[in-house]
């Protein structure tokens, strides 16, 4: 009697969560290469293996093929000859039922793949499902694997992270919603993979090459940004955002990824930097890569790759605006972990990646960087892909101030080979605080080591020589600019210019504070003193500085920073100046976010969000925008009332959690007055076996209190 088979059991829900896929969903089957699923056969008699032969076919990509590993035909009993062969096993065989494992190799290409089966070599296949593979960081032999299960818990599992963000002397946390698991992530991640410029052009080729995750990397790093390619997000570095959401709105890669893929693959407007970066890393676990987010404060952009950074002031102490190089007060990217076996024949370069989606300088004609090792950026090894020069002088070019002179000459001031690159920093794992890598990036400021590695990187690198360090005398006279308080949004900053000298002297001193944007581009000067002092020698004269709200209160609501500059000159010998500068981040006013620290899925809850007016002038305009994967399912929208000085108001926020585990609620609230203030509280979902809707989303106006 032929063996019939009626029935084909997928397991969904145990598979999915043996492959810790189950949060994404259990309605179709989504597993990890490497790892076996199972599925069970429902039969009209026991299997004979003697007699009896099950064919199995896994393919992926419009023109599946054999020869480039995007088709496989498998069976049991084990077929002889299939390249990339996925493997059937019997687990358990009775007389009306069979249960198989079934595996793909830890190098197949991931992606939608379609499961075939026919029983015996001439019957006619059968679609068993269309299911999803990823890369498997659990595996040993994938790529991606990683070691510790409490990183991949953090890098792989976590759908909520903090992207740090400000200077290196006021690092600011920023809670980020990944929300790699939300259902249609997985949908969409694919969809970006088969929209990239190379798939389009040869898609045969790109569906063999995603099994590296090098590759898949380097294809998502450009298709992150916009430029070139129909990729996600469109920067912009300054006002107006018109036709789209200030980058500074966005707490979420969701609600980015879904306008991409609703509008049908059109840019969604603006990204910067740390936007750029946690979307990718919602891509990277999505597709099962490890992946962390990363900021490097004092972040240099070389244009030249000289590994030195020129900053220019006028002989008024004012940045002029054009400059080709720049130090961002910091820059966001990410690490992937994955092996480099394409660059050294043992494990030298593998672990993490740096790989930076925001569109700076083009590499190989396209705008991505990376997978470049943090390994090769210690060591200085810059002649090694992808893209070491450019990442080495992020966090280790030396910075070298000249002073513009009116006759068009230029007067060096100073070098400086510490300042760039501080800080280094990330998520820590398993907890909400910052962990410092600098040490995983160059060897310690100042020591022997660092300018070693330094003087390699410029051997390597063949391109142009840096600066040469001409020699300075130490400077006559020290001068440095303090903080008097805490600089506030809201209130005037207060500051002091500290000057010391050995020696009699009489001193021109011209400060200015400009508004910057955080990617080192000077805006519009806020403030300019000048006076002449008389300093006498070995005492230190104090002169303060008080820079009122009114002057740079409007300026700060489309930039970062200001930077406060002193440059003073000895009358006496007027060619020599000597120049001062501190970044100010004024602190901005906080809002609390209030919630049941535990809560029971898909039961309604209620969070507090209060804001409280900190100035003396009306608020207005003010808009609430929450999320939090899990928790919402849609962005939340409200408008806040108008709010007079000192005045609090009380929003009550309902929302449904729809998804059990450990889950953060974030909120931001903009008005005319303030903007990016971000707020977010953690809240733990107890499971529940009730099958209900999922939440709806709240858009209205509510009263303050």
């Amino acid at each position: 009697m032929a063996l019939e088979i009626s029935k084909v059991e997928l397991h969904v829900k145990e598979n999915n969560r043996e492959h810790r896929t189950d949060d994404v969903t259990v309605k179709r089957l989504m597993v990890r290469r490497g790892q076996n699923f199972k599925i069970t056969l429902k039969t009209n008699r026991q299997f004979q293996p003697d007699t009896d032969t099950l064919i199995f076919t896994a393919e992926t990509g419009p023109k599946p093929s054999e020869e480039k590993g995007t088709r496989c035909v498998f069976g049991y009993p084990k077929l002889t000859g299939a390249k990339k062969a996925w493997t059937a096993l019997v687990q358990e065989s009775g007389r009306s039922s069979m249960t198989l494992a079934i595996s793909s190799p830890a190098d197949a290409s991931v992606g939608s793949y379609n499961l075939y089966m026919r029983e015996g070599s001439h019957a006619t296949p059968q679609s068993i499902t269309n299911m999803v593979l990823l890369f498997n960081p659990w595996c040993t032999e994938d790529w991606v694997h990683l070691p510790e299960e409490a990183e991949r818990q953090e890098y792989v599992m976590a759908e909520e992270g903090i992207i740090y963000r400000g200077s290196a002397d006021r690092i600011g946390p920023l809670a980020w919603n990944f929300g790699q698991f939300e259902e249609d992530m997985v949908d969409i991640c694919m969809k970006l993979l088969d929209m990239n410029p190379k798939c389009l052009r040869d898609p045969a080729e790109d569906f063999s090459a995603r099994c590296n995750p090098i590759y898949v990397g380097r294809v998502v790093s450009a298709m992150i940004n916009a430029n070139g390619d129909r990729g996600i997000l469109a920067g912009r570095w300054q006002t107006p955002y018109s036709g789209g959401v200030a980058p500074t709105k966005w707490s979420s890669s969701v609600d980015i990824l879904r306008r991409w893929y609703k509008s049908y693959y059109s840019p969604v407007k603006y990204g910067q930097c740390w936007v750029f970066a946690g979307v990718m890393c919602t891509v990277l676990r999505c597709l099962g890569i490890p992946c962390r987010v990363v900021s490097n404060f004092q972040s240099a952009h070389d244009t030249d790759k000289s590994l030195t950074i020129d900053e220019y002031y006028t002989d008024q102490g004012v940045r002029p605006k054009e400059s080709h190089d720049s130090v961002w007060n910091f820059h966001v990217w990410v690490e992937g972990w994955m092996k480099r076996p394409d660059l050294s024949g043992d494990s030298t370069y593998d672990g993490w990646q740096v790989l930076d989606p925001t569109p700076q300088e083009q590499s190989s004609g396209v705008f991505c960087c990376g997978p470049c090792p943090v390994k090769a950026v210690l060591e200085g090894h810059t002649d090694l892909k992808y893209d070491i020069p450019f990442v080495f002088a992020e966090v280790n070019a030396d910075q070298v101030i000249w002073m513009l002179m009116r006759d068009g000459s230029k007067h060096r001031l100073h070098t400086d080979s510490s300042q760039i690159g501080q800080k280094i920093s990330t998520k820590a794992v398993g907890a909400y605080r910052r962990e410092d890598i600098t040490a995983s990036y160059k060897y310690p400021e100042g020591s022997k080591k660092e300018r070693l590695v330094f003087e390699e990187a410029v051997r390597r690198g063949n391109e142009r020589k840096p600066c040469p360090e001409l020699p300075l005398n130490p400077p006559a006279l020290k001068l440095e600019i303090t903080d008097e308080k805490e600089s506030i949004t809201g209130q005037d900053l207060e500051l002091s210019l500290l000057l010391h000298s050995d020696h009699l002297r009489e001193l021109s001193v011209q400060i200015n504070a400009q508004a910057m944007r955080y990617t080192g581009v000077p805006d519009s000067l806020v403030y300019r003193e000048e006076k002449d002092v008389l300093l006498q020698p070995k005492q230190d004269l104090k002169i303060s500085i008080r820079i009122p709200f009114s002057l740079y209160g409007t300026k700060m609501l489309d930039n970062s920073s200001l930077k406060v500059s002193a440059l003073v000159h000895d009358k006496q010998h007027p060619g020599d100046g000597y120049l001062a500068v501190k970044n100010i981040i004024p602190q901005e006013p906080t809002i609390t976010i209030q919630a049941p620290s535990t809560c029971e899925q898909f039961t309604e809850m209620t969070a507090e969000v209060i804001f409280e007016n900190p100035i003396s002038s009306t608020v207005k305009n003010g808009i609430l925008t929450l999320t939090g994967s899990g928790l919402l399912s849609h962005t939340v929208v409200a408008r806040v009332p108008v709010l007079k000085a000192d005045q609090r108001v009380r929003l009550q926020i309902p929302f449904t959690p729809y998804r059990a585990g450990s889950r953060k609620l974030m909120a931001d609230f903009d008005c005319d007055t303030f903007r990016n203030m971000k707020g977010s509280c953690n809240v733990e979902v107890k499971p529940n076996l009730v099958v209900c809707p999922p939440c709806t989303t709240f858009n209205g106006f509510i009263s303050g209190a």
